[in-house]
């Protein structure tokens, strides 16, 4: 029997636990694998995405945020090889990428900084009072009596 790894659905979401719609996008078998990635919780409401660019300049990077799927995209200028040199080995990746990752409604993205070959976005989650959890008190009715009550008694 095989193991069913549930990695897929949390590495894409962020912010929520929606599993109805992520299950399908863990059973393709078309999950990127490239550019490597981290998502980090930094606190309560805060997180990082940390995404390993290197090669990249800050003019090949692209950040776009629509319909609550921030997309990031690399794009690879052509260069031309210089017919002198023999690669032995070349491990170093040099392809365009595209990585889209689906945000809860109330998680906005704060800044997005490039060092080092490590593009990082920070996001913050700000949920209004209204949709915030609390705590309902539970009563008794104002006309009943309770048992035990020293009224009754």
């Amino acid at each position: 029997m095989s193991n069913f790894s549930l990695s897929p659905l949390f590495r894409r979401s962020i912010g929520f636990d929606r599993l109805s719609d992520l299950f399908d996008f863990a059973l393709q078998s078309d999950t990127p694998n490239y550019p490597h990635y981290n998502i980090e919780k930094t606190g309560d409401n805060n997180y990082r995405i940390s995404i390993a660019t290197a090669g990249f300049n800050q003019d090949q990077l692209e950040i776009n945020l629509e319909n609550k799927v921030l997309t990031i995209t690399g794009k690879v200028v052509e260069e031309k090889n210089d017919p002198n040199v023999e690669y032995l080995y070349k491990g170093i990746a040099s392809r365009s990428f595209k990585l889209s990752l689906r945000l809860d409604e109330h998680v906005e993205v704060q800044q997005a900084d490039y060092d080092n070959g490590l593009l990082t976005i920070d996001l913050q989650r700000n949920v209004p009072e209204e949709a915030m959890a609390r705590q309902i008190p539970i009563g008794r009715k104002n006309n009943e009596q309770v048992w035990g009550d020293s009224k009754t008694q």
